[in-house]
């Protein structure tokens, strides 16, 4: 399950653009606490823990207690705005979280047991689909990551969610169809070796066609000349 994480924050009085500026200045990053039917409330963060917690990659699917002057908020972060330029924090959304809450979330994907694959072994590629899965998750068991086991594919096989053994408290977002997370595909090399096969087959029909077609004229050509 992902870590919980913490952040201290302070109340921020004012809301605007220039104000934000300000704060950025000061190497604070300005921030909402919204969700749970309550008002929201405007904070802002130290740039560099907001960093550190943004450098676990997992971030965006961990627990947030968000320590406003003593008192802990249990959130999700839902948004992250960075500057298009030096990819620097501007801005951080955070969802509070009721008690026993489901919340949605994406969730990476990993692939196992690669080597028990026939298809892999044989030189196939593994063609992946989805590199996360949307789920409705437990606020308290959220996942670091799912692990899809490739074990047995062969060349034209696929795993579909419906195969993937999710984690107690977690289901697929999804519900309407039974989609594609990965299959097992042939290396360009053997389907070019394929079409050249299958392009000889076909040339070899055609000229045994035509040799037949050219047989039969003269037969009929030689009939004619002896009426």
């Amino acid at each position: 399950m992902s870590d919980q994480l913490t952040l201290s924050a302070e109340p921020r009085e004012r809301a605007g653009k220039g104000v934000s500026r300000a704060l950025r200045r000061e190497g604070r990053i300005p921030a909402v606490i919204y969700g749970d039917k309550k008002d929201p409330i405007t904070i802002h963060v130290e740039e560099r823990a907001l960093n550190k917690l943004l450098g676990t990659g997992h971030f965006m699917n961990s627990l947030v207690m968000v320590d406003l002057n003593g008192e802990k908020t249990r959130t999700l972060p839902k948004d992250v705005a960075f500057d298009p330029v030096s990819d620097r924090a501007l801005h951080v959304d955070f969802f509070r979280l009721a008690k026993g809450a489901k919340v949605q979330v994406d969730i990476p994907v990993v692939f196992v047991n690669e080597e028990e694959s026939p298809g892999l072994k044989r030189g196939g590629v593994l063609n992946v689909v989805r590199f996360e899965l949307d789920l409705m998750c437990d606020a308290d068991k959220i996942p670091d990551q799912i692990e899809v086991d490739v074990t047995g594919l062969e060349i034209g096989d696929s795993v579909h969610i419906s195969d993937v053994t999710l984690p107690d408290g977690s289901e697929s977002s999804i519900t309407d169809r039974d989609f594609t997370i990965a299959g097992v595909t042939a290396p360009s090399a053997l389907k070019s070796s394929e079409d050249e096969a299958e392009e000889g087959e076909e040339g070899e029909e055609g000229e045994e066609g035509a040799e037949g077609e050219a047989a039969e004229g003269e037969g009929e050509a030689e009939g004619g000349s002896e009426d």
